[in-house]
């Protein structure tokens, strides 16, 4: 008779435990619809996966269409390869100024004339310099170019597709695929990617040999997938099965770049949030910054950092529901580190050791460019020889030459400090700064010749184009 009181005692508490939880969900679900703007992601999904994927599928048509009439309305994104320059493998370079001048603007010498104020004032600043939102801006998330997508499809079975969007620049503006990789060990070797997308699947077959042991530990772990915010095995993902995740090389593919966007995870609210155009980790060795605006100390820095809270936007929370990553400092972080130390800039045979051109090689618009580099230009304050980069951040104050505002969710506002990049090797990684507004060379002479108020002539900025095309 006790035995049957109990269980009838903890049947009820359990009807009232299951009312309370019920009533307990709807206050809460009540209270997250009024609350503020938080800084955190929901833990618990609001719906059913199945209903976010046919949701985000059936809005997909709609949301590239957006982005494709603001790409349209920025850019010239038609296939015009300059004549006889090519990437380290040998992919055409694009050539020409991609972004549009303003309405009303007849020439780029017309409207670096033009003071900051009036610019602004007059809403002629090119939509081009803009900063560039991403494909989504409101949802973010890594987004692959279909060339990388398919390449890793292919060999290792792991699908890097997202359900509600595509990557959207075109091919002809992105680096080569795949990079060549060159070695500071061994640069008698050459390109030694032997043109293949490096993997699991190949990279012992590949550098077995050229590698230490710890070398080739570091490479397995940079090409291993672990979970991430998008990728991975919870429902809160945008792919449509299950996903293992992505690897640190599914961006930086060969050590190099694919052109990969995401979103900045540091930075709140969403609109505020920069577009990420993937960096070459061409040498690293020589650099004392990583990350565009995070001014991390060490490349070991940067690689923990990126495993444990860029993967997740920044939110650790989110992070252990969806399988963090924790990285060994000792070992694991030190060996990824000591493999990517070793990945040197493409060979410039022009150059010699202090980083300045041979007069018996370079040709005479190449040496007038480097005149304007180091003089009227500019440029050699930031990026000085040999390996172009001053190691440091520079605030540019873009937001003297347009009103904030927004545009398809992204919110055009000031880029504040950006770490300085080194100009080594920048035909091989277009499209330019850090949020990849900058489409080619010529756009970002020419952007920054109305930041930096240089006033270029047209033939000094062809003349500087030519040079950093000998970088």
């Amino acid at each position: 008779m006790f035995r049957q009181m109990s269980l009838r005692a903890g049947v009820a508490a359990a009807v009232l435990g299951i009312s309370l939880l019920g009533a307990l969900g709807g206050a809460l679900a009540k209270l997250s619809a009024q609350q503020p703007p938080t800084s955190y992601s929901p833990v618990v999904m609001p719906e059913d996966f199945a209903k976010t994927v046919a949701k985000m599928s059936a809005a997909k048509p709609e949301v590239m269409d957006r982005h494709a009439k603001l790409l349209g309305e920025r850019y010239d994104l038609s296939d015009r390869p300059a004549k006889g320059v090519v990437m380290s493998r040998g992919k055409p370079i694009q050539q020409g100024i991609r972004a549009k001048l303003p309405p009303g603007v007849r020439s780029w010498e017309e409207l670096a004339a033009i003071s900051p104020d009036v610019i602004r004032e007059r809403g002629l600043w090119p939509k081009g310099f803009l900063p560039l939102p991403h494909p989504n801006h409101p949802v973010g998330g890594m987004v692959f170019p279909k060339h990388h997508i398919e390449e890793i499809l292919k060999q290792e079975g792991r699908d890097l597709t997202r359900f509600d969007l595509d990557f959207d620049l075109p091919t002809h503006l992105l680096p080569e695929f795949p990079p060549a990789i060159f070695l500071t060990t061994r640069p008698d070797l050459g390109d030694v990617s032997q043109g293949k997308v490096v993997t699991l699947q190949n990279y012992f077959k590949l550098f077995n040999g050229i590698l230490n042991p710890k070398q080739l530990e570091g490479l397995r772990l940079l090409l291993t997938p672990f979970p991430q915010q998008n990728f991975n095995a919870t429902d809160d993902r945008l792919c449509l099965k299950p996903s293992m995740g992505v690897t640190c090389f599914d961006c930086h593919v060969n050590g190099g770049t694919n052109g990969t966007t995401h979103l900045v995870g540091d930075i709140r609210p969403q609109e505020f949030r920069h577009r990420l155009d993937t960096p070459v980790l061409r040498g690293v060795n020589i650099q004392r910054l990583f990350g565009s605006q995070r001014a991390l100390k060490s490349v070991e820095d940067f690689t923990e950092f990126e495993q444990r809270a860029a993967y997740f936007d920044g939110d650790p929370v989110i992070a252990t529901k969806k399988g963090v990553n924790i990285l060994e400092r000792g070992s694991q972080v030190h060996f990824m580190a000591e493999f990517m130390a070793i990945l040197d800039f493409p060979p410039a045979t022009k150059l010699d050791v202090f980083g300045k051109l041979d007069p018996k090689q370079a040709t005479s618009a190449e040496l007038a460019g480097q005149k304007v580099f180091y003089e009227k230009g500019r440029c050699a304050e930031c990026h000085p020889a040999p390996y172009f980069t001053d190691n440091t951040m520079h605030d540019l104050h873009t937001e003297r030459f347009f009103k904030q505002k927004m545009y398809n969710g992204c919110m055009a506002a000031g880029d504040g400090s950006i770490k300085t990049f080194p100009l080594r090797g920048i035909k091989d990684s277009p499209p330019y700064l850090h949020d990849g507004r900058l489409l080619t060379l010529e756009d970002t002479v020419e952007f920054h010749d109305l930041v930096l108020q240089t006033k270029l002539t047209a033939q000094e900025k062809k003349d500087l184009v030519e040079f950093l095309r000998c970088l």
